[in-house]
């Protein structure tokens, strides 16, 4: 390695060297050429004087160019290649410090490198797809997840991005073939299994969404959130006990889930309201018959639902369709002091 207080006249030296005709052939030319500018890329002084990246580049070129001169086996060659193995990691930081000062394309340039210093390994090919993505540039992102996923990487990560991909594009096709994907590699995988579900319901398969939250509740019978939305479905699906039994369950698993507190307080102010429709209704005759009767039941039907809003109301202070579900239950048990204070 040339000393560090002489690399910027060996940089000068060196250039000159490339392009003379009597050192220009010979791969101990390159692979000085290398060592330098690898030398020069480590420099904490000479490294400010290349651009970002460009010193793990030439140092590359010239080490696959004293290979390509004399060969692998030959005494440069065989130094050129222990040191273009050394070089990953330089040009993988290299990729890293462009991709941090957002110069995707640079940072692109020097993960190029890294994979074809070691193609085999995926660090470069995910970081080239994280730049891709970036700039943008989707398709080049779903290239470099297509060239890990041919030599059989895996991980959620990936899945998940390529699904993000999907989206932003409109391509509910694709997202479709990327979560069946996701949930081969991954069959018990939470995230998987309720984008599964999402696009299930999305697309009006009531009972297929409910199988595959089941599904989804198997590999993780503690979470609060899938049974919450599980009681969803069942609302959609017209199964208002179902869904009655799976937002308790919601919230015996925890209590501080606001979807099923809300929903449980909406099941029961429902079921008062429809009573006290068909009383506003009758004529007096009836209502003296059997309307303060119906009345009482609704009342207690609201009485039930004030808990599951209260709750919600400390879980969510400003979601309005909490507020004036809970205002109208006060109103109907006849707490109108209550329902003037949570309007102030």
């Amino acid at each position: 390695m040339q000393k560090q207080g002489t690399l910027d006249k060996a940089r000068t030296e060196i250039d000159k060297a490339i392009t003379n005709e009597k050192t220009q052939g010979k791969a101990k030319t390159w692979y000085t050429r290398g060592e330098i500018y690898e030398g020069i890329t480590q420099s904490p002084i000479y490294g400010k004087t290349l651009q970002p990246g460009e010193g793990t580049k030439v140092a590359f070129e010239s080490y696959q160019k004293a290979i390509a001169l004399e060969g692998k086996d030959s005494e440069y060659g065989k130094q050129a290649t222990t040191r273009l193995d050394n070089l990953y990691g330089m040009a993988l930081n290299a990729g890293v410090e462009s991709y941090n000062a957002q110069k995707y394309d640079d940072a692109l340039a020097s993960y190029r490198m890294a994979q074809q210093i070691r193609p085999q390994d995926t660090t470069a090919l995910l970081y080239a797809a994280y730049a891709s993505e970036a700039k943008q540039d989707l398709g080049q992102a779903r290239e470099n997840y297509a060239k890990l996923q041919a030599i059989n990487y895996k991980s959620p990560q990936m899945y998940s991005r390529l699904l993000q991909i999907a989206r932003q594009e409109k391509n509910e096709a694709e997202a479709q073939k990327v979560i069946q994907q996701a949930l081969q590699a991954y069959p018990n995988n939470k995230a998987f299994l309720l984008e599964d579900l999402n696009i299930a319901l999305s697309s009006g398969q009531g009972t297929q969404a409910i199988d595959k939250i089941q599904k989804a509740i198997a590999a993780d019978p503690q979470n609060s959130n899938l049974y919450s939305v599980l009681g969803s479905v069942y609302e959609q699906s017209k199964q208002p006990e179902q869904a009655l039994a799976a937002h308790k369950k919601a919230i015996e698993l925890d209590p501080k889930n606001f979807d099923s507190q809300y929903n449980l307080g909406v099941y029961y102010f429902n079921k008062g309201a429809d009573i006290f429709k068909v009383v506003n209704k009758m004529d007096l005759k009836a209502y003296q018959a059997k309307g303060k009767g119906m009345e009482a039941n609704g009342k207690k039907y609201m009485e039930q639902a004030i808990p599951y809003f209260e709750v919600a109301m400390q879980l969510n202070p400003n979601d309005a369709g909490v507020k004036k579900a809970l205002r109208q239950s006060y109103l109907n048990v006849g707490r109108k002091a209550d329902a003037e204070k949570l309007m102030q």
